[in-house]
C-alpha cells in the first residue's frame, strides 16, 4: 500500500543534507552511567546541614527533604563536589540524580498544581496518541510540550506501526486501548534523524536468516525500505536512511487503516492520523496529516493535507 503514496508523499521539499552518520544501530558509543550533567546531587537533610550523600562522612538522619536552593546553584555546586568524588574514587550513584529530579517535581510540579494531579488520578482523556522511536533523543513531551494526560505514548524501535494482520504486539494493544477505550481524536507517528533502526533495516540482507530481535522488528517497514530503494537508490547510504525515515511513518500510516476500528473512526471522521519527523540535527519539525476518502484526485483514496515545517 506505501507505494499508493509514493507520489503524493514525496518530501524532495523538506530533504536537507544530513550530517555524517555512523553504520551502526547507536550512534555513539555508550558512556560511563552519567543523567544530566551530573551524577551527585546536594540535598538538605533535616537539621538544616548540608552534606553528600554517600561521601566518606555519613550521618544519618530521620528524615530527608528537597533542597530549596534554586536548580542552577545547586547544580553548579553538585558540579564542584562532583570533582573531589572524582579525585577519591568514589562511585557515584547515578539513582542520586533521579531521586532529586524526583524530589524537585514533586515540590514543583505535583504540590503545586494538586487538583489537576488529583483529576487525573480519577481519569485519563487525552486528545493524542503518540507512536514514537525507543530512542533516547527523541522524546515527544520533551519536543512538543505534552504534558501529564495530554498524550497516551508507546514508544518502540523506529517508531513502526505493525498491520492488524500482525497479530498482538505492545503496539497494538496500545492503539486499541487509545482508540476505543481513551477515544483519542489524533494518532501522531513521530519519526526522526539518524535513527538506528532505520540504518538497521536499511543495511538488512535480501532473504538473510536472522534470528535478531531487531532485524525481525524492523522488517515491518521493508515496504519502505523497498520503495525507498526504487527512489533514492542511487543517493548515499546516509541519505537513503533519511529517505526511508519518512518513508516508514508514511507505511505506518497505512498500517494504521488495517485495524477495523481505527479505519471506521477515521471514515466518520471522528479520528485523525498525522505524520511527524523531528530532525535534532538541525531542531526542526516537519508535519502532515493523512487524507482517507473515496473518490480523491486520481482516483487514490489517500492524500495528505496540512503539511508544515517548524523551524
Amino acid at each position: 500500500m506505501a507505494s499508493l503514496l509514493r507520489s503524493p508523499l514525496s518530501f524532495a521539499a523538506f530533504d536537507a543534507s544530513s550530517a555524517e552518520a555512523s553504520s551502526q544501530f547507536f550512534w555513539k558509543p555508550l558512556e560511563p552511567p552519567k543523567i544530566g550533567n551530573s551524577s551527585l546531587n546536594l540535598v538538605r537533610t533535616s537539621n538544616a546541614r548540608l552534606r553528600i550523600r554517600g561521601s566518606v562522612e555519613e550521618k544519618h538522619t530521620p528524615a530527608r527533604k528537597a533542597s530549596k536552593e534554586p536548580f542552577r546553584l545547586t547544580r553548579k555546586l553538585t558540579e564542584n563536589e562532583r570533582q573531589v568524588f572524582e579525585e577519591e574514587g568514589q562511585v557515584l550513584d547515578p539513582f542520586q540524580e533521579l531521586e532529586y529530579r524526583f524530589e524537585r517535581f514533586k515540590r514543583k510540579n505535583y504540590v503545586e498544581n494538586m487538583v489537576d494531579y488529583q483529576n487525573l488520578a480519577e481519569r485519563q482523556s487525552p486528545k493524542f496518541m503518540v507512536i514514537a522511536c525507543a530512542d533516547s533523543r527523541v522524546c515527544p513531551s520533551n519536543i512538543l510540550g505534552f504534558q501529564p494526560g495530554e498524550s497516551f505514548t508507546v514508544r518502540n524501535v523506529a517508531n513502526l506501526v505493525p498491520p492488524f494482520q500482525h497479530g498482538a504486539s505492545e503496539t497494538s494493544a496500545a492503539l486499541e486501548f487509545a482508540v476505543n477505550s481513551l477515544e483519542v481524536e489524533n494518532i501522531l507517528i513521530v519519526g526522526h534523524s539518524r535513527c538506528g533502526g532505520i540504518q538497521a533495516l536499511m543495511s538488512m540482507k535480501d532473504n538473510a536468516d536472522s534470528r535478531s530481535f531487531i532485524k525481525d522488528w524492523v522488517s515491518i517497514g521493508k515496504s519502505a525500505r523497498l520503495s525507498t530503494k526504487a527512489a533514492a537508490g542511487n543517493l548515499s547510504f546516509e541519505m537513503q536512511c533519511r529517505h526511508c525515515e519518512k518513508e516508514s511513518i508514511n507505511g505506518s500510516l497505512l498500517n494504521l487503516l488495517t485495524y477495523p476500528w481505527i479505519e471506521k473512526r477515521v471514515s466518520e471522521g471522528t479520528l485523525s492520523l498525522h505524520g511527524g519527523y523531528y530532525d535534532f540535527i538541525d531542531c526542526t519539525f516537519e508535519k502532515w496529516t493523512l487524507v482517507y476518502r473515496e473518490g480523491l484526485e486520481g482516483g487514490s483514496k489517500y492524500a495528505i493535507k496540512n503539511r508544515a515545517l517548524w523551524s
